[in-house]
This record gives structure tokens, sequence and C-alpha cells, in this order.
């Protein structure tokens, strides 16, 4: 301290401030002098001695600011929250932030072949958007045909008889049918929800009526089944339907019996002479095969139904295998051959 108070040079250099004695407590602004004549934040140092009272501390004070906070603060970069996400959509055919057109970030490649694998040009050019779309989920509008996927490509008429409990009513198509037309039904009230096969040049006029109520219940569909599965269980589904057309066609026809049973069975007793040979070759029927069985009752019930019915064969009564030469095919009109048979109409109607 004494070198300091001298004042010698050497002194100067060490000491940067003194201390002087203070009230406990007492803070205020700086008032020392330091060598380098630096003004430093608050420091000890105050207080007084008031008469009567004895030592005071004092306080640096903290004047507010002439400027408020809200004032003070930059708002201009503030954003909001995140209130929404745009749905992923199919990648579109455009260059500018398309998916398909893509800058790289790093440098230009080296000649080192590890570096040029990098950027070979790929093999999918020009099918990126087939390639996208195939993980992009479409909706499919197609109509549900309501029968098994099997007889699907088969079907030609979305609206199934009214007897046909095992079909539900199709659901309005207002891209074909006003929406009063459909939801009044006034164009089955037509027809009454019956189904009526569309009768082309060359039919017969008694197809253009609908079958009989009873067609629907189980025994008849039991004896169409039987008739579809001994006569054409080796035929396709199509071959398997023109079988089942034939016999609900005779069934229509006047010349016949009114049910399937009595159609399908029709002279059993006589032995080889019969309408179908299963029922009179002197075997007796059994179903061996139950997939094929069940093949046949699908198509059984859709035939009648009328959610299918195929125009080749339109009002055939007959039909014969492709290995047999019968002598009533040449007074009849041939129509079409499916699978192994062969299909015919009468010309007038009738037997013949």
């Amino acid at each position: 301290m004494a070198s300091f108070v001298s004042g010698t040079e050497r002194a100067s250099a060490r000491w940067g401030s003194f201390v002087e004695k203070s009230v406990a407590g007492s803070v205020h602004s700086a008032e020392m002098p330091f060598v380098d004549a630096t003004v430093t934040g608050s420091v000890s140092g105050g207080g007084l001695v008031a008469p009567g009272l004895g030592a005071v501390a004092l306080k640096g004070g903290n004047a507010a600011a002439d400027t408020p906070d809200e004032a003070r603060v930059n708002r201009a970069d503030k954003r909001g929250r995140l209130v929404n996400v745009v749905p992923a959509a199919p990648p579109k055919s455009f260059n500018a932030g398309s998916v398909f057109q893509r800058t790289s970030m790093l440098s230009a490649p080296r000649d080192e072949p590890e570096t040029a694998m990098a950027f070979v040009e790929p093999q999918i050019r020009g099918k990126e958007i087939e390639i996208a779309a195939a993980f992009h989920v479409r909706e499919s509008h197609k109509a549900d045909p309501g029968v098994p996927s099997f007889l699907a490509s088969l079907v030609n008429n979305d609206k199934a008889d009214v007897l046909a409990t095992a079909y539900a009513p199709a659901e309005p198509d207002y891209a074909r049918a006003s929406p009063f037309a459909s939801l009044l039904g006034q164009e089955e009230e037509e027809a009454g929800g019956r189904f009526i096969p569309p009768v082309g040049e060359g039919d017969h006029a008694w197809m253009s009526k609908p079958l009989p109520e009873h067609v629907f219940s189980a025994a008849e569909q039991k004896c169409l089944a039987e008739g579809i599965y001994f006569e054409a269980r080796g035929e396709d589904v199509k071959g398997q339907a023109a079988v089942a057309q034939v016999i609900l066609n005779r069934v229509r026809n006047p010349a016949y019996p009114s049910t399937i049973c009595g159609v399908v069975y029709q002279n059993r007793n006589w032995r080889n002479r019969c309408q179908f040979s299963f029922a009179c070759d002197g075997t007796r029927p059994r179903v061996r095969s139950q997939h094929h069985y069940r093949v046949a009752q699908e198509v059984a019930m859709a035939v009648t139904a009328g959610k299918i019915f195929i125009p080749e064969v339109g009002s055939a009564t007959h039909y014969h295998a492709t290995y047999v030469h019968p002598r009533w095919a040449r007074t009849m009109e041939k129509m079409k051959k499916i699978g192994l048979h062969i299909f015919y109409r009468t010309h007038g109607g009738g037997w013949s």
C-alpha cells in the first residue's frame, strides 16, 4: 500500500484499484477510477453515516427504460401452428417440384469408379409415373356381380329376379337411371321385378314370360343342379350354364312339363328313351364330387335368377354331344357349339 500511495510507476502497474470501507449491503454505480479508465458495473463502496441514524446503506438506482417491453419485442418472424397436412397424391408428370426431376446436392462426380457409380443413369427412365402409380392406392368402382368369382365373367344382368332371395337387390345406378326412378322403383314395377329373357330374332314367343314361382324352391333347384351335374359337370361354367338355360327354356315351353323336376326326369321309366340320358340309363345317379355339385348349384341359381343368360343359346330346347349324330338334329336350327355340346332350337316353338 505504501508503494501505491507513493505513486511509483511500478506500483501503478501492479495495482488497478483500491478498496475503501463501505456500509454492509450498500451497492451503487462505479465511481472509482481504474488505471485504464474502464468503467465497470455496480460495485460496493457506497453508504454514509447520517447524524442521529448511524451508517446508512445505499442501493444503485435502476431506472425503468423509456420504451416498454411490448414495443421492444419483434414478432415479425413469428409463425402459426401446423394445423393441416395436405394428403399425399400420386406424382404428376411435370418438372417444377416433381419427384421425378431432382438434382444432386453433391459435387460433380470424379472419374473414380466408386464415385461415378452413384450417378449412373437409372434404367426406369420414362416409366417413373407407371412405377409410382403402382404404389398408389386406387379405389375400384366396379360393381359387385353378387355371384362367386368363377361366374362373374358370365354375369350380364345386374337385376336378379325378385323371387331369387339368394341375391340382394342391386344398388341404384344413378348414371343409368334417374334418382327418382331408382328410388320409386318405377322400372321394376313394369315387369313386377321378374326376369324376362331378351327375345332375339328367331326366338319363340313363349320366351317372353317369367318362370313359374315354384322354380325357386329347394326341391326344384335340386333337380336343376342334378341335371347340370350329371349332364355337364365336365364342361366349363359357360357350358354348364347353357345346359341349365335349355332346361329352363323347356319349363317355359308349353310343350314340356311346367316344373324343373318334370323336365329333367321326364320319361325316366323309358329305358334309354328319356329326355336326359342319365335319368334312364339303368344306373342310379349318385353325386361323387361335392365340389362339382356345389358349382352346379351356383350355376343353377344364377341362371334361374336371370343373372346369367347366354344369347347364343337363346330359346334352344335341345342339345347333343359332339360325338353323336341324332336324327332329330336335321329337323332343327343349329344355334351354337359350346364345349362338347351343340345346341338347337325348334322352328315352330314346340317339338319340331
